[in-house]
């Protein structure tokens, strides 16, 4: 795409998500980016893999070209997580506040949901970054097969490391369902 095209769209994009902000909710789910395989040794300690630190840096590249602010943050407690959203500021996303919460530690889509409705309603756009297989079931039952027909076909195909899915809806945090949200987007982010 021609240099002048690119910053149109981006332009279009920005406006778009700052406009849908202020008017409706954005929810961004995050799958943490790829962690060394630790063989033996805990979990919850694993860090991301040099592919991992790229594909994290790669998400917060395309955020940012897509005009996308983020709020709030609510991070697993996990260290491939915490360095995931590490990446996604390194890489352009403009940073935001970060809440660690243990509870979105291997998460079941319902216990997500739980803390996605924790989450400050002065915030417009917040991005979870945590684990499958939670957070893409979470996805498809929060979207319940509205929104973009490609988006749903893209996600349908897999929710690897570092994919991202884009969720609008209308209404409080506090008051967030399954079914109650579109998917506007699905992208998987590889550096």
């Amino acid at each position: 795409m021609p240099l002048q095209g690119w910053r149109a769209r981006a332009q279009w994009e920005h406006y778009r998500y700052m406009t849908t902000a202020a008017e409706d909710r954005l929810l961004v789910l995050l799958r943490h980016a790829e962690a060394v395989d630790l063989r033996g040794a805990g979990d919850l300690e694993r860090e991301l893999t040099d592919a991992g630190v790229r594909d994290a840096e790669a998400a917060g590249q395309w955020l940012h070209e897509h005009g996308v602010g983020i709020d709030e943050v609510l991070c697993s407690s996990s260290t491939r997580t915490q360095q995931t959203a590490e990446g996604v500021w390194s890489g352009g996303c403009a940073e935001a506040d970060v809440h660690v919460d243990r509870r979105l530690y291997n998460a079941s889509p319902e216990a997500i949901l739980d803390v996605v409705r924790d989450a400050d309603e002065d915030a417009n756009v917040v991005m979870v970054i945590a684990h499958a297989p939670g957070l893409p079931a979470l996805a498809s039952l929060l979207a319940d097969g509205q929104g973009s027909i490609a988006a749903h076909e893209a996600m349908g195909n897999g929710f690897p490391t570092t994919g991202l899915a884009l969720l609008r809806f209308s209404g409080r945090w506090r008051d967030l369902d399954f079914g109650d949200a579109v998917l506007d987007r699905f992208h998987i982010a590889r550096g």
